[in-house]
């Protein structure tokens, strides 16, 4: 499943998540099975989260972002320096509703 969201969309993600505390860390383990799967429940939960990812050095990080990006089938919203902002609308019930494309 790939989400393409528009920028303005991603503008408007960005702007939802300005308030947002980071809701799960990434570990010493890295992206575990489990990391995936509260992540994906999160984001079934509130459409828009906060992860905080650790790491040695910025490529670390930005592998980490994409790797879990990927595993739960969400949209990297934005990145600033060990947060990253996910989006995967939900499948039950949408508490966000995007712009117009």
């Amino acid at each position: 499943m790939s989400i393409a969201l528009t920028n303005a969309q991603i503008r408007f993600l960005r702007g939802q998540a300005h308030d947002l505390k980071a809701m799960l860390q990434v570990g010493g383990k890295g992206i575990t099975d489990a990391l995936v799967t509260e992540v994906e429940l999160a984001l079934e939960h509130h459409e828009l989260i906060k992860v905080k990812v650790g790491g040695a050095d910025r490529e670390q990080r930005d592998a980490m972002i994409v790797d879990l990006t990927e595993r739960a089938n969400a949209v990297l919203v934005q990145r600033i320096g060990h947060t990253a902002t996910l989006y995967r609308p939900s499948k039950d019930k949408r508490h966000i509703v995007l712009p117009r494309a």
